[in-house]
C-alpha cells in the first residue's frame, strides 16, 4: 500500500461518485447503446468478435459476459493499467480533483504519503512526463539547433513542435538523469522507467543523446517512453532509438498518436496506420486526424487489438482501417505481412500508396495538405493490392506462369475474411491473370474454404459450420417452400422482396413468376391451382420443374409453416439481399474520392448508414424463428 496509511472510505467513496466509469471505459473502447440504459463494446481483457462487455453507467458497474470480469471504476483501473486498488483510487482522484486523506487502522489521519512512496505507475509516468518537459525546454537551445532544422525542413514550424511536444535530448552523458535526481526520482525509478541506463563503469547515464525526441503517450494521455531521431553523423546508434520495455511501455501494443486520435478512431470509424512520427504530425497537421503508427516494432496483434475496440470492430457495424506503405519493395513486402494479420479485422482493410513512394510526411511537403488527404481518399482494398503484388512476380504469358500464379493467389482470396466478397475476387482474380476461365478460379477458392457443393440444402442444413452460400440458398428456399404453401401467410411481406434478393437462379425465376401471377398476397387460390398460376408464368424450364417439389416439402420449423416462422424466414431473406446491398454501396464508396465526390460521397455515405440499420432491424425479425 502507497503511504502511511490508508485512503478514508468517505474519499474512496467520493472517488467512485465522480469518476464516470462510462468516460473511464470510453477512453480504452468505443461504447454503444445496449438498451435499458446499458452501453456495450468489445472486451480489452479478450479477444472477441462480438460485443460482450456492457457498462451500466446507473449502477457504475461494468460486466464481461464473454470473459466474466466485472466491478466498479476503480476496479476497472486496476486491471487496465495492472495497479493496486490504492494506486488506481490515486490514479482517479487526480483525475477528479478529489483531495484524499489517510488514516491508520484506529481511523486517526497520518497526512499525505511521501511522494517518495507513491505507486510505481505514478512515479513512473511522473518521471516520464518531467523528462518531456525537460526535452522540449531544450529544443530551444543552441545545441538544438540541427533538431529545430530537421522539424523545419519537415515543414513543421516551433508551435507544431510544441503541440506535438517535441523536444532535444542534449549531450553529456547524464545531464537528464542530474536533472530527475533534483527532482527526487531515484536511481532505480529512472533506470526502470527507460531514461537512464547503467555504463559499464557502473555510473547512472541517459538513454538518450543529441537527438530530437518524441514523446509516446498512452491512450490516457500519460506520457509513457520516447522515441528519439538520430541527428549527428557521429551518432553510432541506430537511426531511431526507442524506450525499452518498461512496466508502462509495451512496444506491442503501444501506438504513437493514439491519445489524439482515438476520439475521431470512434466518431468516423476509421483508423489511418502510418510508419513513423513524422508522418502522423503530418496526417493530423492536414486534417487526417484518425493516424497512429507502431513504435519501434512491427504493426501487429496487440495493435490491431487496440484499434478494434475502438473502432468497435463487429458485424453489425464495421469500420475501415487504411494502412499507408511506401511504394518501394520494403513496402509491398510490409503489405504481404499486414494481410496475414489483417484477417483479425472484420472490417474492411485498405491501402493507401503514394505512386512516386512518398510518404506522408514527404508528399505534405512536395504537394501540400489535400495531397495527404486525396491519398488517404484514394485507397485500394488491401487484398486486391496485394494479388497484383503477388501476381506481378510472374510471367503471365506463358501457361507455366498462369498456373503458378493461380495457384500463389488462390488461398489469398480463400483467406477473404468476408465471404460476400469471395466469389467477386475470384472473378477479378481470373482477369488479371487472363486466359483463365472464372469457374475453375472459383471452383479452387471453394475447395480451399471447404466449400465443395455437397448434398442438398435440407441435408446441408444438419451439416455444422455451413458457408454463407449454403446460408442463403436454404434461405431463399424457404422462403419459395412458404411462398407456395401458404400464400396467405406469405403475403404482402413476400411481394416486397426484390428478385434480386435471389442468388440462385431458378429460385429467382419462381419468385419472378410468383410476381408475375400478380404476387401472393392477391391469389384467391391455393394448392394446385396457384402452383399451375405460377408454372404459366415462369420462363425458366429448370425452375418450372422446381415448382412440384418446393411445394411438398415440409417447412423446415415443425414440418408446416406458421406465421412467426414464414415472418422470421422472409426477414432473413431481406436481411441478406440488405447486406450485400452494404457490400456494394462499400465498394461504390471505395472508388469514391471523398475530397472531390463532396455530396455524392456524403449522400452515399448516409445511404450505408440507412441500409445498415435496416440490415440490424431485419436481423432482429429473423431472430424469432429461423435457425439456419
Amino acid at each position: 500500500m502507497a503511504g502511511r496509511g490508508r485512503i478514508r472510505a468517505a474519499d474512496i467513496a467520493l472517488v467512485r461518485e465522480r469518476s464516470r466509469i462510462d468516460e473511464v471505459v470510453g477512453e480504452h473502447l468505443q461504447l454503444k447503446r445496449a438498451g435499458g440504459g446499458s452501453l456495450k463494446g468489445l472486451c480489452p481483457f479478450h479477444d472477441e468478435k462480438s460485443p460482450s462487455f456492457h457498462v451500466t453507467p446507473g449502477r457504475g458497474l461494468y460486466h464481461c459476459f464473454g470473459c466474466g470480469v466485472g466491478g466498479d471504476v476503480i476496479r476497472f483501473v486496476q486491471e487496465i493499467d495492472h495497479l493496486s486498488f490504492t494506486e488506481a483510487v490515486e490514479l482517479l482522484a487526480g483525475r477528479a480533483n478529489v483531495e484524499l486523506h489517510y488514516e491508520d487502522d484506529g481511523g486517526r489521519p497520518t497526512g499525505a504519503p511521501d511522494r517518495s512512496q507513491a505507486g510505481q505507475r505514478a512515479r513512473l509516468v511522473a518521471a516520464n512526463t518531467a523528462a518531456a518537459v525537460f526535452y522540449a525546454e531544450q529544443l530551444g537551445s543552441p545545441e538544438a539547433a540541427p533538431a529545430r532544422q530537421f522539424l523545419a525542413d519537415r515543414g513543421f514550424d516551433r508551435q507544431v513542435a510544441v503541440d506535438f511536444g517535441c523536444g532535444f535530448a542534449p549531450g553529456g552523458w547524464d545531464t537528464l538523469t542530474r536533472h530527475l535526481r533534483g527532482q527526487g526520482f531515484t536511481q532505480q525509478e529512472l533506470v526502470t522507467a527507460g531514461l537512464a541506463k547503467e555504463s559499464s563503469r557502473g555510473t547512472l547515464i541517459d538513454r538518450f543523446h543529441r537527438r530530437l525526441v518524441w514523446p509516446i503517450k498512452d491512450i490516457t494521455g500519460d506520457v509513457i517512453g520516447f522515441g528519439a531521431r538520430k541527428l549527428m553523423d557521429d551518432d553510432q546508434g541506430p537511426k531511431y532509438l526507442n524506450t525499452p520495455e518498461t512496466p508502462l511501455y509495451k512496444k506491442s501494443s503501444v501506438l504513437y498518436g493514439i491519445d489524439r486520435a482515438k476520439r475521431d478512431i470512434a466518431r468516423r470509424h476509421q483508423a489511418v496506420v502510418v510508419e513513423g512520427y513524422t508522418d502522423v504530425m503530418a496526417c493530423h497537421l492536414a486534417g487526417v486526424t484518425t493516424a497512429v503508427a507502431s513504435c519501434g516494432t512491427a504493426f501487429g496483434a496487440e495493435h490491431i487489438s487496440v484499434l478494434r475496440r475502438l473502432l468497435m470492430d463487429q458485424d453489425e457495424f464495421r469500420g475501415e482501417v487504411i494502412y499507408t506503405f511506401d511504394g518501394d519493395a520494403a513496402g509491398q513486402a510490409a503489405a504481404m505481412k499486414t494481410f496475414a494479420e489483417d484477417q483479425r479485422f472484420v472490417g474492411q482493410t485498405f491501402v493507401a500508396v503514394e505512386p512516386d513512394g512518398r510518404d506522408p510526411c514527404e508528399l505534405r511537403q512536395a504537394h501540400g495538405d489535400a495531397a495527404v488527404r486525396d491519398l488517404v481518399g484514394r485507397r485500394t482494398p488491401l487484398i486486391a493490392f496485394v494479388l497484383k503484388t503477388t501476381l506481378a512476380g510472374y510471367d503471365l504469358d506463358t501457361v507455366e506462369g498462369r498456373v503458378a500464379a493461380l495457384e500463389k493467389t488462390a488461398p489469398l482470396v480463400a483467406q477473404i475474411k468476408d465471404h460476400a466478397l469471395r466469389p467477386a475476387y475470384a472473378r477479378q482474380l481470373a482477369g488479371m491473370i487472363g486466359n483463365t476461365d472464372e469457374t475453375e478460379v472459383l471452383e479452387r477458392v471453394r475447395r480451399l474454404t471447404g466449400d465443395t457443393g455437397g448434398p442438398p440444402a435440407r441435408v446441408r442444413a444438419r451439416t455444422p459450420q455451413k458457408s454463407p452460400d449454403d446460408v442463403a440458398v436454404e434461405v431463399e428456399r424457404e422462403a419459395l417452400k412458404a411462398v407456395l404453401q401458404s400464400p396467405e401467410l406469405a403475403g404482402p411481406s413476400f411481394d416486397a422482396i426484390p428478385v434480386e434478393a435471389y442468388t440462385d437462379p431458378d429460385y429467382a425465376a419462381v419468385a419472378a413468376a410468383v410476381a408475375a401471377a400478380g404476387g401472393a398476397a392477391a391469389t384467391r387460390v391455393t394448392g394446385p391451382a396457384w402452383l399451375d398460376e405460377i408454372a404459366a408464368h415462369c420462363t425458366r424450364e429448370s425452375a418450372t420443374a422446381l415448382l412440384t417439389a418446393l411445394a411438398v416439402e415440409p417447412m423446415r420449423s415443425v414440418g408446416e409453416a406458421d406465421a412467426g416462422y414464414v415472418n422470421a424466414v422472409l426477414a432473413r431473406l431481406e436481411e441478406m439481399h440488405t447486406v450485400r446491398q452494404v457490400a456494394a454501396l462499400k465498394g461504390r464508396l471505395q472508388r469514391m474520392n471523398p475530397v472531390e465526390a463532396g455530396d455524392e460521397y456524403m449522400k452515399a455515405f448516409g445511404q450505408l448508414m440507412a441500409l445498415e440499420q435496416q440490415a440490424i432491424s431485419l436481423r432482429k425479425r429473423a431472430m424469432g424463428g429461423l435457425n439456419a
